[in-house]
């Protein structure tokens, strides 16, 4: 087999194949190859003894620091042929922690798990990063060999069964991809070429448009094409793009967006790719044509910090901003509400608005929860730790009943009670001891005393956070996931609720936002928020409520934290 390396700077560079060297030669444009056979294999940089893994590894048997394994795509058993795909337009997405979702933690048994998410009615799965990073425990994007699956959770052929079986059952699968840092363990890139420039708040960044910065985008674009081909994705989730730093003509996500088009019509199949991005910046949504980068969605924070706001009260931090007036309102009319206005989080103007007309609500994700909003709170608690049951039925009432995509986070749909906290398990005790220490300073400075942090290390923490599966047949918890059934079920019955028109969307709200009525065509969603009952000029024939509200021939009554759904007659 050919063995091939990108590593310009070097004046020599070996392969060991299964345990044995062998001299590389050089090739056009910085490439070192080699003709031997053999599994298991390595590079040694000049004349440095130290064996590291393939930047391009498919497989990391022994972790991220060892040698990497050949591995052969056309070997596994596809039976997804008839598979057709499915557009992002009119979807459900269900995002989920593969080391968490189950109490075994592997690719395996989250298929045991698929026929809960069938009768969810949810249409994708997202899948928090899956590539390798150093340990067994972690939340995935510490990732520092991007086309290797984490061998704890099966590796590349239980990626596949995964993704196979979730086709079998008409779920499409998006995965959640990093490539704005690296993790801070297990990062040799920069041994083999100028693959790094500058940092982020979360580690090394890429050098996307600095002097040999071609191979470094090609590095980029071909780990997106390969999970997209190699492993049969529907699509990508791309982490935090706005720390994507590159001044070219042709920015990165355009670049990307043209190859997976291109793809797309090769494959005959949609593929999406869905942004993570801070900077309320149209262009990311907007088709190449058009002058935008041509991505297919992005999440929507704003949505999320309104709802959270009105849910919870909390308005420290980026939350102040939405305790404005009819600040719910306007992200679900507009998507964005800093569009062009004071942020005093950032202590200037941000974003752009949305032109209303043309952009599509399908381009953003809806969610009241999301591993980062959970995660990234000190204990990891969820909304159902503090927040009543009828108003955690509001804000997935407003979500379903969005213009927008909705997402909901693993165990949302029954109000689990386990909470979601930051982990890792960094092997270097050094490494562990800094994250751990800078994990409680940095919630120390928020408020929190630093002995309520969870310790990042303790293997109890991932135990903590792991779905309990005997939640959805008890009290309480049935009756919300029979809510959430129901709201998807209405979404993807009703085309009222997966219009993507976002100037056919009417608000109303209270002065002080206790109560809320959204319009979708002729449905009308009423929400109360507050503690004492509204009478709302809302009727018709009710399709789903929480808490008893009285509907009748001119107007409905809202008890304190309730809403309805009603056709109008």
């Amino acid at each position: 087999m050919m063995f091939r390396v990108w590593a310009p700077s070097a004046e020599r560079v070996r392969v060991r194949v299964d345990g044995a060297d062998h001299e590389m030669t050089a090739a056009e444009g910085g490439w070192w190859q080699a003709d031997v056979t053999g599994a298991d294999y390595a590079f040694l940089l000049g004349d440095d003894e130290r064996p590291l893994p393939d930047p391009r590894s498919l497989r990391q048997p022994n972790g991220v620091h060892e040698a990497s394994r050949v591995y052969d795509h056309s070997a596994f058993a596809w039976t997804d042929q008839s598979w057709t795909g499915r557009q992002l337009a009119g979807g459900v997405v269900y995002e989920l922690h593969v080391g968490t979702f189950t109490e075994e933690g592997t690719f395996d048994a989250v298929v045991d798990r698929l026929e809960h998410l069938v009768d969810l009615g949810v249409t994708h799965v997202e899948l928090l990063p899956v590539n390798s990073f150093d340990g067994t425990a972690g939340w995935g994007y510490d990732g520092v060999l991007w086309g290797a699956a984490h061998e704890p959770y099966g590796g590349p052929d239980g990626l596949k069964r995964l993704v196979d079986a979730c086709h079998a059952r008409g779920l499409a699968v998006v995965l959640d991809v990093v490539y704005n840092h690296l993790g801070p363990s297990g990062a040799y890139l920069d041994r083999f070429g100028p693959y790094f420039a500058g940092r982020t708040d979360w580690g090394a960044g890429l050098n996307l448009d600095g002097e040999g910065s071609d191979e470094v985008r090609r590095y980029v674009i071909d780990n997106a094409l390969g999970w997209l081909r190699d492993f049969h994705f529907d699509g990508l989730r791309l982490d935090a793009v706005h720390a994507l730093v590159d001044k070219r003509a042709v920015h990165l996500l355009e670049e990307l967006s043209a190859e997976v088009d291109a793809l797309s019509a090769a494959l005959n199949r949609p593929l999406t790719l869905i942004a993570e991005s801070d900077q309320n910046d149209p262009k990311l949504v907007t088709a190449r044509d058009g002058g935008g980068y041509g991505l297919h969605a992005q999440w929507s924070d704003d949505l999320h910090h309104a709802l959270h706001v009105r849910l919870t009260g909390e308005t420290t931090g980026y939350y102040t901003d939405f305790a404005a007036p009819g600040a719910l309102a306007k992200t679900l009319r507009e998507a964005f509400f800093h569009a062009g206005t004071w942020s005093s989080f950032r202590s200037r103007v941000h974003g752009r608005p949305l032109d209303l007309r043309v952009a599509p609500g399908h381009r953003f994700l809806a969610y009241l929860q999301d591993h980062d909003q959970i995660g990234n709170r000190a204990t990891g608690d969820r909304l159902s730790a503090t927040v009543s049951p009828g108003l955690l039925a509001c804000g997935a009432a407003v979500v379903f009943c969005s213009p927008f995509t909705p997402m909901l986070f693993m165990g949302e749909e029954w109000a689990a009670k386990t909470p979601w906290q930051f982990f890792a398990s960094f092997p270097d005790p050094e490494l562990a001891e800094a994250v751990r220490t800078g994990r409680r300073r940095e919630f120390a400075r928020h408020g929190w005393g630093e002995s309520d942090v969870p310790d990042p290390m303790d293997p109890a923490t991932v135990a903590r956070s792991r779905l309990d599966w005997s939640e959805p047949g008890e009290p309480g918890h049935r009756e919300m996931l029979d809510l959430y059934r129901t709201l998807i079920r209405l979404r993807r019955s009703r085309p009222e609720l997966t219009d993507p028109r976002l100037d056919r969307v009417a608000v109303e709200t209270a002065p002080d936002d206790a109560w809320l009525v959204l319009h979708r065509g002729t449905l009308r969603l009423a929400c109360n928020f507050g503690p004492e009952p509204v009478e709302l000029p809302v009727t018709g024939e009710v399709l789903a409520s929480w808490g008893d509200p009285e509907v009748g021939s001119t107007e409905t009554v809202l008890p304190a934290e309730s809403f309805v759904l009603v056709a109008a007659r």
